[in-house]
């Protein structure tokens, strides 16, 4: 009697053989690493194969915001529960992007406006420059 020889799956981490560029794209932001940067990204509403080509064109995160069309205000600081209250058309908040950095102790807010801005704190830019950064690199592995 013969053994079927067991037949392995690639790690959930590792890219199928046939991969796109666009799932390549999916799967890495998907990482846990990148969840900040995803949440910011899926509120571009940008077509992935556009991002794909800013990323790649860009090297930092403001510029890669204005090849998507997003310009970046930059404010010394941002209360995110004042946020709130101006979420809607009224207001000009379209999303409150908060994201609780455990290794500064800080939030880095990110406030996604209808005007096609986004409104952020230095070290907020910072820390998602880094993040784009990192993607890249192993977007180009």
């Amino acid at each position: 009697m013969t053994k079927k020889p067991a037949t392995s799956k690639p790690a959930p981490d590792q890219p199928p053989g046939d991969e796109t560029k666009q799932q390549q794209f999916e799967r890495i932001l998907s990482r846990d690493q990148f969840k900040p940067l995803k949440a910011i990204l899926d509120q571009l509403r940008r077509d992935g194969a556009v991002m794909h080509g800013a990323i790649v064109t860009t090297n930092s995160y403001p510029n890669f915001l204005g090849m998507l069309g997003y310009r970046v205000i930059l404010v010394p600081q941002i209360h995110e529960q004042d946020c709130y209250s101006r979420l809607g058309p009224a207001g000009g908040i379209r999303a409150v992007l908060p994201h609780h950095d455990i290794a500064t102790y800080s939030t880095l807010v990110t406030l996604v406006n209808f005007d096609s801005t986004l409104t952020t704190t230095p070290k907020s830019v910072d820390f998602f420059s880094d993040q784009l950064a990192e993607f890249k690199t192993q977007l180009m592995k």
